[in-house]
């Protein structure tokens, strides 16, 4: 008995990457190196600054923070609130849409969790 699925027909031999796959869709808008730690450090700290973000997540640069918190607020996972004092202030926190991606994250979280227990058991 061969069912035909949607999901053989969505992987029916096309190139996924010019297909409209949602997990490759998903994947490059959080997949790039800095941009999960960023949101990791905002849901456990938010509002927080830039220097203070730029502490909390060891090894990233000036250049690539800037960068990737631009990108995220461009795909509406954070937002940049600047404040009009002396000196300037500006803080960034998750929006709506970046918060409904936690649950996705955390189970992501759970299942390497288990990854690495069974790569140090071996």
């Amino acid at each position: 008995m061969n069912k035909d699925t949607s999901r053989d027909k969505e992987f029916s031999g096309d190139n996924i990457y010019e297909m409209q796959c949602p997990v490759i869709y998903a994947l490059d808008i959080v997949g790039q190196k800095w941009r999960l730690p960023i949101m990791w450090c905002l849901l456990e700290l938010e509002p927080i600054r830039y220097n203070e973000l730029k502490r909390k997540i060891k090894g990233i640069t000036n250049m690539m923070l800037t960068k990737s918190l631009k990108e995220l607020e461009e795909q509406n996972l954070i937002v940049r609130t600047q404040y009009e004092t002396i000196p300037p202030k500006v803080e960034y926190s998750l929006t709506e849409r970046g918060r409904a991606l936690l649950p996705a994250l955390n189970e992501l979280k759970k299942w390497g969790e288990e990854q690495l227990k069974i790569k140090d058991s071996k």
